[in-house]
C-alpha cells in the first residue's frame, strides 16, 4: 500500500486533519486507510486504483444505507454525522454521474444489449456497473434501469 497514490494522498490528508483537529475527517480517513490495508492483505498484493476506488465506494454505499436507516429510526443527530462523513468519503471518489447522465447511458446500454423487459435487468445492470464503476451509485442505476425496462 505504501506505493499507491491514493494511500499517499489519504495519509497526507490524515496528517493535515490531525493538525487541524478535524475529528470527523480523522475518523473517516482512518477508516478508509484501514479498509484499504485490509483489502490489500486479503488480496495479498498491492491494490490497483480500481480496487481502491471499489473499497472507498463500498464505504460510501454503507454510509448511505446508514443514513436511510437512521432517518427511519428518527435519529437526526446520527443522520447529520453520517452525511458529514459521506461528504468526506465522496471527495475521494471520481465525480458522480447525474441521474440524467445515468438515464442516457442506461438507454444506450438497453439498446446495445437488446434488453426487452425486467427479466434483462441483470444484463443491463452488469454492463452499467462495469462501464461506470466508481462514478455511479448502484441504487440510482438500479432505480433508473428498472424504470426504463418496465417501460420497454
Amino acid at each position: 500500500m505504501a506505493g499507491n497514490e491514493m494511500a499517499k494522498r489519504l495519509g497526507g490528508d490524515l496528517k493535515a486533519a490531525v493538525m487541524a483537529r478535524d475529528k470527523d475527517r480523522i475518523t473517516v480517513l482512518r477508516m478508509i486507510l484501514s479498509a484499504l490495508k485490509n483489502a490489500e492483505l486479503e488480496e495479498r498484493e498491492e491494490l490497483s486504483e480500481e480496487m481502491e476506488l471499489a473499497v472507498i465506494a463500498g464505504h460510501a454505499r454503507r454510509t448511505r444505507e446508514s443514513i436511510v436507516e437512521f432517518r427511519k429510526g428518527d435519529r437526526p443527530d446520527l443522520v447529520e454525522k453520517e452525511e458529514r462523513e459521506l461528504a468526506i468519503i465522496m471527495s475521494y471518489l471520481p465525480e458522480q454521474m447525474s441521474d440524467d447522465d445515468i438515464r442516457r447511458e442506461a438507454a444506450a446500454v438497453v439498446a446495445e444489449t437488446g434488453a426487452a423487459g425486467p427479466r434483462d435487468m441483470g444484463r443491463v445492470m452488469g454492463e452499467m456497473m462495469k462501464r461506470f464503476k466508481g462514478r455511479v451509485d448502484g441504487g440510482a442505476v438500479n432505480r433508473i434501469v428498472s424504470d426504463l425496462l418496465r417501460k420497454a
